[in-house]
């Protein structure tokens, strides 16, 4: 296996921790409590080749600290909600429901699914009490995935407000591979968010904005605060999710204890990648095993971020376990790209109220750039940020890509299987290699959410040459104004959305 002396790839200058915003975590002094396992979703019912799922988002109460419970909102859950499990080819029937007070969407994150509506962007809004149903089939690999509101400009509201849960993609490739994946034993979901409590537990996230991304000063852990994970086997496989706002994770364990990514965001990697230190920026995943054979009962094992501890993994007994971890993991192939056609050239701009893709702010009904779906096209995606500036996130929807060059020179290591997120440092340049399987419309965009809906987005529509144009229904934003201004009762003079602001301030119409 490749040993990398390097500990978290990305420049140290440009880390969140830099920021004159940066809210640093602090250990909360509540109680250690165990971790929150997510639940998985119990199917409606499932036949070989079919699925039926009911996804409801809905308001609730959760006990995260002493005291009084917060006000959360979450998928068939109070906070976050319960783990959906897709297998690759089979149809998934999904009923969406909507128990919210007010619209909301559901984005299935990394998934290769059509666009704008069964992608869940803002032009598939589902109204308070309203019930909606999509069908999709995956044919991708397995892979950790999510899903989260994304109703812009209300995004980075309504997934701090809770919604957002984990969706795993299984195939029959990894199900033969000696990994674990024990789901809750040693296959364990870990969603890496932070929150701002006030008064009386509550989130205020009017009083925590910032339009360069909001952040809270305590660590909350699939909803957990001062968790605790009792290990009872001696290779543990963590799915992490940086499912922040704003935050990045640069995580590492005590002792410096080594572990091996085998996944990012949409794929296996080629072969495990050995590291004692790992960064996700917004939005990114990753899939580690850790061998805890050189401890013992009673033992404690803390994961960090930075010097902040996250997650305790309390050792008991385990059997010995003399499986290797396969040191070729999947084939991923790089196919040959038509030279004669032109590179996408995507610019990410600005911070605060400034940002921008390509010298605009995003406009719901406009479409910015075309592709024609199943082939291939270079992207070069620039964060045009003067050093030390920030790392953007940059997120396309309904596909997958290879990550080809930083700057020309090769990529991270762990960053050679499919990605759908990718952290682009100042004054860099990441080559992509991107297709379209499905025609439709796409967003992409930077993923610190602030940013999304400060205007850091644009549009693709993926056209298909051999059939008549289709004409798509796109949300317009007087639709979602009004809508909103109703729903919570007010004028609509009086609606507040994160990045309103940014528009205001840069003279522009939302």
């Amino acid at each position: 296996m490749e040993q990398s002396n390097k500990k978290y790839f990305f420049d140290e200058p440009a880390f969140d921790l830099h920021d004159g915003g940066y809210v640093p975590l602090i250990v909360n002094n509540a109680p250690e409590m165990p971790l929150n396992i997510p639940p998985i979703l119990k199917a409606d019912r499932e036949s070989k080749n079919d699925i039926y799922y009911t996804v409801t988002a809905k308001s609730g109460k959760s006990q995260i600290l002493p005291g009084e419970k917060t006000q959360t909102w979450g998928y068939n859950a109070n906070f976050l909600g319960k783990t959906i499990i897709f297998h690759r080819g089979q149809k998934n029937h999904i009923t969406l429901k909507n128990d919210l007070p007010e619209l909301t969407t559901f984005h299935w994150h990394g998934a290769d699914v059509s666009g704008p509506y069964v992608d869940g962007g803002c032009h598939a809004p589902v109204y308070p009490g309203e019930i909606k149903h999509i069908n999709f089939t995956l044919n991708q690999p397995a892979a950790t995935l999510w899903l989260h509101a994304h109703p812009c400009p209300s995004t980075a509201e309504q997934v701090w407000q809770g919604l957002a849960t984990m969706v795993i993609v299984q195939d029959e490739h990894e199900s033969q591979l000696s990994i674990p994946r024990n789901y809750g034993v040693d296959d364990i979901p870990i969603i890496l968010q932070d929150r701002h409590f006030h008064k009386d537990n509550q989130f205020d996230y009017r009083a925590d904005y910032d339009p360069d991304g909001v952040a809270g000063p305590t660590a909350v852990i699939n909803g957990t605060v001062n968790p605790y994970f009792d290990v009872t086997t001696q290779k543990i496989r963590l799915r992490f999710l940086n499912g922040a706002n704003r935050r990045e994770w640069r995580l590492h364990f005590s002792d410096d204890l080594p572990f091996d990514q085998i996944a990012g965001d949409c794929s296996l990697l080629p072969k495990p990648i050995k590291l004692t230190g790992l960064m996700l920026s917004c939005a990114e995943r990753a899939e580690v095993i850790i061998d805890f054979s050189q401890y013992h009962e009673g033992d404690e094992v803390t994961l960090y971020t930075d010097q902040v501890p996250l997650l305790k993994f309390r050792i008991h007994n385990f059997a010995k376990d003399t499986t290797k971890i396969p040191d070729h993991l999947i084939d991923l192939k790089k196919p040959a790209v038509e030279t004669s056609l032109s590179i996408r050239h995507v610019v990410m701009q600005g911070m605060d109220e400034s940002v921008a893709i390509d010298d605009k702010k995003f406009a719901m009904e406009r479409i910015d750039a075309e592709q024609i779906v199943g082939e291939y096209q270079y992207w070069d995606v620039t964060n045009s940020n003067e050093k030390p500036g920030m790392v953007h996130p940059f997120h396309i929807h309904g596909t997958r890509f290879l990550v080809l060059t930083r700057n020309g020179k090769d990529p991270y290591p762990n960053e050679n299987g499919f990605k759908d997120t990718i952290g682009v440092n100042p004054g860099e340049t990441v080559r992509i290699l991107v297709k379209f399987d499905l025609p439709g419309i796409y967003m992409y965009h930077c993923h610190i959410l602030e940013h999304e809906d400060g205007g850091m987005m644009a549009q693709i529509e993926i056209v298909d040459p051999k059939k008549p144009h289709q004409k798509y229904q796109l949300m317009d934003m007087n639709t979602l104004m009004n809508a909103l201004a109703e729903e919570r009762g007010i004028e609509l003079s009086n609606l507040w959305m994160a990045g309103m602001e940014s528009y205001e301030k840069m003279g522009m119409k939302m």
